[in-house]
């Protein structure tokens, strides 16, 4: 690869750049698109909530609240735990939402008539369902006393909540992490969506093609002055999330903007794609917005949950890189998340930019067709 010659094609791109604002165009397929993706995906029901058990008594009494919970319908135990520390696993890697333990001397105190408590761990990085699960513990923990008290047995469980990552559940603390993964999916793709088909618009495509520069070097230089740009645009999106929204930034802000400029290099690429197939800035554009910004806003997780979609929906969100970059902007910046515990993510951002900028290369042809 000849440094030189992407150098050229990058300073010629930040030329036209500062030349040629575009302005973007509103597709027609959007409102279907809007009106298919809102009426299937969002919904405010929260149920389905992954919780873990650690029922340190395991007696009759405290597997008869354990099941209170499975047969709610709000709740799904997805694993019995026997060790204190293996709460914070399943937290901290965000495979469940709650953890409930029942201390050693439940179903004696229950019996004597003395306050119970009861420990309740929820994660607060999703304020929204934190809150309705909340509401959730209260009402069945409610339920079961008066069904206990019903045997003549004085009941008086003391719930202890605390929610973790969030917790006076800020709806900010959630929404604008989530909201620059949105921001950065939509900008990232619009911006290089223009780029080859403007080329072939005005008509300066063939001088390219005449050129010694080969594809996989000119892609490159059309994408490092946008990359630039977009690093710049999640820099000042973190500060202003820290500045101007109170947003706490509780993990590596290195670690953040490396794992943002993987995003971006996808979003870049992606965008690079569209523009070699579609051949046209406004078809570009409108393809770019319709491929980004309504399934970054609606299946990503950023405001709703995924696990109240439907099934096809869910299999679906695992093909939106959005999805893993609001899970890495959300454990890095409310739980303070190490690169171990993003490896998924960052791995399934890597791959998918490395295949799109591999599809761009192939799809490019240096010939006038």
């Amino acid at each position: 690869m000849k440094l030189i010659r992407i150098k050229a094609v990058a300073k010629k791109e930040l030329i036209q750049i500062w030349r040629d604002p575009l302005s973007l165009a509103m597709a027609f397929l959007m409102p279907v698109m809007l009106l298919f993706i809102f009426g299937y995906a969002i919904t405010l029901d929260v149920n389905n909530i992954r919780t873990v058990i650690y029922d340190m008594d395991n007696s009759s009494l405290s597997r008869e609240l354990v099941a209170e919970f499975r047969e709610s319908g709000y709740f799904r135990v997805i694993e019995n735990i026997y060790a204190q520390k293996e709460i914070d696993k399943y937290i901290d890697s965000g495979k469940a939402i709650a953890a409930i333990s029942i201390p050693q001397n439940f179903s004696k105190k229950i019996r004597k008539g003395e306050n119970t408590e009861l420990q309740v761990i929820v994660d607060g990085s999703d304020s929204n369902t934190a809150t309705i699960a909340l509401g959730y513990i209260s009402a069945i923990t409610g339920k079961y006393s008066q069904k206990v008290d019903g045997r003549n047995i004085k009941i008086a469980i003391d719930p202890r909540i605390r929610v973790w990552y969030n917790p006076e559940l800020k709806s900010k603390n959630f929404i604008i992490p989530g909201l620059i993964a949105v921001i950065m999916a939509v900008i990232a793709a619009l911006l290089t969506s223009l780029t080859f088909a403007r080329e072939w618009e005005r008509g300066t495509m063939e001088q390219l093609i005449s050129t010694p520069v080969k594809t996989y070097e000119l892609i490159a230089g059309k994408l490092l002055p946008y990359f630039l740009i977009g690093f710049i645009d999640v820099a000042m999106s973190v500060m202003l999330a820290k500045i101007l929204f109170g947003v706490p930034l509780k993990g590596s802000p290195f670690l953040l903007m490396i794992l943002s400029s993987i995003f971006i290099f996808g979003g870049l690429t992606m965008g690079i794609l569209i523009s070699i197939i579609a051949r046209s800035q406004l078809v570009a554009s409108q393809v770019a917005m319709i491929a980004t910004f309504l399934p970054a806003f609606l299946l990503s997780g950023f405001m709703f949950a995924i696990s109240n979609m439907p099934r096809p929906l869910q299999i679906i969100t695992h093909f939106i890189p959005a999805k893993y970059f609001v899970t890495i902007l959300k454990g890095i910046f409310l739980k303070g998340s190490p690169f171990k515990l993003l490896l998924i993510e960052t791995t399934v951002l890597s791959v998918f930019g490395l295949l799109v900028f591999v599809l761009a290369n192939n799809k490019f042809k240096k010939r006038i067709v």
